[in-house]
This record gives structure tokens, sequence and C-alpha cells, in this order.
């Protein structure tokens, strides 16, 4: 059956990019859902250590993970596009690309995971109490990565082509039996943290076979099969051109995560499981950011290719106002509701604490990392990845890794280190305000 894919470039604006954007927010709260599900499951049945092993490994995992994310984001980018443009032979060659580079990508990544996590973990100064657990967590997330890759992958190919409701179905399929092994793994057969790592690995399988086995039987122009899967040289380049900018922004602002992470981790297992608890609560936070940015790089990049620059910009002005009131919501939710939320995680009156400190320091400012994550968001469509490539390597790790090491040299006080955030989030959005007003970026497109 020929599913319903949205064109972004005509219709009502406000419409197009809620309809898009709606099923993306879904798929992203049920992502977060079954990671909180993680969370609790492992802070209730396996206590704090286990609860901080997990949660000091997320910075890892994200530099990983970013990098390769980063790239899809430039295959999506391609893909709309030349569907914007009506282009069906190109559509149907950036697919083939597309699922190459995915499975190389994935087999690399899974590897390169299995094999590092020790060292860079010990790097990272993760806590002795600590480390056992979190080798064996990440270990066997890397083993099965290649499934997360191949799924954003069809993902990022069923959004390009303007159906964001596909992605949302495989995902809350993927929720159910995690959160179901969750329970089944740690909660009835008293396994440990690695069956956590386990049942994310078997749910992100299924989503991955899902995602494909309708790629493979659509009837539609970006259908993939066998024959079409390939390596066209000049798409990957331009691929890999929009991608890489925004793989090493992703990256960056990782490294300086893992930096920070390696000081919070310095204040022991407990401020590591607060923050952890609290870094899931954010990324409910998280959810409209994510779901309207990538709104707007598909909205921004169709209409392009369809030369309809005064279209992408009205669209990309909607999709960043409304993220960043949607967040700032949000955020002053979190900030009164905090010892309530972290509470859920934790019962340790030491881990709520802590985590409810970074929370009433971080919580206020949520309009900023919206702003930026939106306005990079329209440079991506837009395939202009490098300003905001450079804009966050400077603010978010540079100038942040910077602060934590001369705050933390003259005072021992994890406030400190959790200001490195909102600092950071409002000198780039200066940055990103600076470069619209007096850059000529939109008249060149």
């Amino acid at each position: 059956m020929q599913p319903k894919l949205i064109n972004m470039t005509q219709g009502n604006i406000k419409s197009q990019m809620i309809r898009f954007a709606f099923p993306l927010f879904l798929g992203n709260l049920f992502q977060q859902f079954y990671n909180v599900v993680d969370a609790i499951v492992i802070g209730n049945y396996l206590g704090d250590n286990a609860l901080a092993a997990v949660s000091s490994t997320g910075p890892l995992v994200f530099l990983i993970v970013g990098f390769f994310s980063g790239i899809a984001s430039g295959i999506g980018v391609v893909i709309s596009r030349y569907f914007g443009a009506n282009n069906d032979h190109l559509i149907k060659r950036s697919v083939g690309t597309a699922v190459s580079f995915g499975l190389i990508a994935g087999i690399i990544l899974t590897i390169f995971g299995t094999i590092f996590t020790p060292y860079i973990l010990k790097l990272m100064s993760t806590p002795l109490a600590t480390i056992i657990d979190a080798t064996n967590y990440v270990q066997t997330y890397f083993a099965g990565i290649i499934f997360l890759i191949l799924y954003n992958t069809a993902s990022g190919i069923y959004q390009a082509v303007g159906d964001s409701k596909r992605p949302l179905y495989y995902l809350i399929f993927s929720a159910i039996v995690n959160i179901i092994l969750d329970l089944f793994f740690v909660g009835v057969l008293g396994l440990g943290v690695k069956s956590v790592a386990v049942a994310t690995l078997i749910a992100q399988a299924c989503s991955a076979f899902l995602a494909f086995y309708h790629l493979y039987h659509v009837k539609a122009v970006y259908q993939c099969t066998f024959k079409t899967i390939c390596i066209d040289k000049p798409i990957l380049i331009e691929m890999l051109n929009v991608g890489i900018p925004s793989g090493i922004q992703n990256s960056v602002i990782a490294i300086a995560n893992v930096v920070v992470q390696s000081n919070i981790n310095s204040f022991g297992a407990i401020a590591v499981a607060g923050t952890g608890a609290y870094v899931k609560i954010e990324g409910f936070v998280f959810i409209p950011i994510m779901s309207f940015s990538m709104a707007i790089t598909t909205f921004v990049s169709q209409n392009l290719g369809a030369k309809n620059i005064k279209r992408a910009m009205q669209g990309a002005k909607f999709g960043v106002i409304t993220a960043c009131i949607m967040a700032q919501i949000l955020g002053i939710s979190f900030y009164l509701f905090a010892p309530q939320l972290i509470s859920i995680f934790s019962n340790s009156p030491q881990v709520i604490s802590s985590g409810v400190q970074r929370a009433q320091i971080c919580s206020l400012f949520y309009v900023l990392l919206a702003f930026s994550h939106c306005i990079a968001s329209v440079l991506r469509g837009a395939k202009k990845t490098k300003v905001p490539m450079f804009i966050m390597l400077a603010c978010w790790c540079i100038i942040r890794v910077i602060y934590i090491q001369i705050i933390t040299y003259y005072y021992n006080d994890i406030e400190l280190v959790f200001w490195a955030y909102p600092l950071t989030w409002l000198l780039s959005s200066i940055c990103f305000i600076y470069y619209f007003v007096k850059s000529d970026w939109n008249k060149n497109l």
C-alpha cells in the first residue's frame, strides 16, 4: 500500500510542520520512555551503584553514536532535496547509497565500541565501584549498535520523503519489547546490568527489521531492494559533505560532555547517580526540541529543493519559536517538580539532592538550548552545516572544557560544574543571533 507522504512544499505551513513533527514527538517520547524504564528498573532493583554505572556511560555512547547520527542527517537532507525536486532516479540512488553506508558504519562502530570501551571508561575516571557494570553494559550495547544505525538510516529515509508516522510505529513496538524484557530479565530472573543492554539490543533489532521489511516491500520511489543497494560516489560525497560537519558537531559536544562527566565522576557514585536521573528527565524536555529540529531540517531542505526560499524561511521561523516555547514551559515544570521527578529513580536522599541541584541550575535555560539546536537545523537543511559545527565546537566544546578545567582547579564545587551548560547555551545562542543578523546566508541559498 502506498503510504501517505507529507509534501512540505505546498499547503499550510503550520499544519504541515505540526503534522510532521507530532509523530516525531511521539517517537522520541517512546524512545525516552524506555530509556527511563531502563534507569527505573536498574535504580530500584539493582541499586544506586548500578544506576551510576549506566548513567556514567551516557556521554560515551553519544560520543560514538552521535557522529554517525550526524552523518545520517546529511543523508536525510540530500534525499529531501531530491524529493522536493521530484527527481525519482536520484532518490533511488540516494536510498541505496544510504543503506550501504549504514551497513558499513554499523560494522565499524560495533568493532570499535566493543574493543575500546574499557580503555575509554578508565580515561573518564569511572568510579571503581561501577567500572565492571559500566564496561559490561557498554560493550553489550555496542555489540548490537548496527541495528540502531540501520534503524536510524531507514528512519531518515522515511522522514526525508515526508513519512514520519511509520518510524513511530516501529519505535513504539520496540519500546514495548524493551520494557517487557527489562522487567523480565531484571525483575523476574534477577539478572544484572548487562541484561538491560541485551534487552535494548533485541528491541533495536526488532525496529530495524520492521523498518527494512517495509522499505523492501513498499511500492514507492524510495523502495530499497538488494538490487538497489549501491554506492553512488557523487551522492555519497554530497551526503558526507552535509553529514560530516553535523557528525563532528555531535562528537565535539559529546567530547565536552565526556570531560564534564569525568569531573562529575570524581565527586563519587552518588553524584553520578543523581546526575544520571536528571539526564533521564531532561531527555523528555529535549523531545520537542529534537522533534521540531528534525521537522525544520526536512521542511527547509524540501522547499529549497523546490526553489521556494521564502516558504523555507517561514517554516523555519515557526519551528524555532514553537520549540523554544515548549522547551521553556517544560523547563519551568521540571524546576518546580524536580524532587518528585528525581525520586522516581532512587529513594536515596543524597541521590535526589544531587539531581535536584542540577535541575535547578539548568532547567530555566532550556529556551537557549532549543534556540541553538533549531537554528543549527535550519542551517543543516540549507546544507550550511559548517557554521553550526564551528559555533558548537567553540562554545559547547572548547569554552565548556576550558571553563570546567579552570573552575574545578580553584573550586571543588559540583554546582559550578553544572553551570557549564547554561553558560555555553547562552554563548552559542548569541553567536547564532549575530550570524543571522550580520550574514547574508539566506540571500545566497
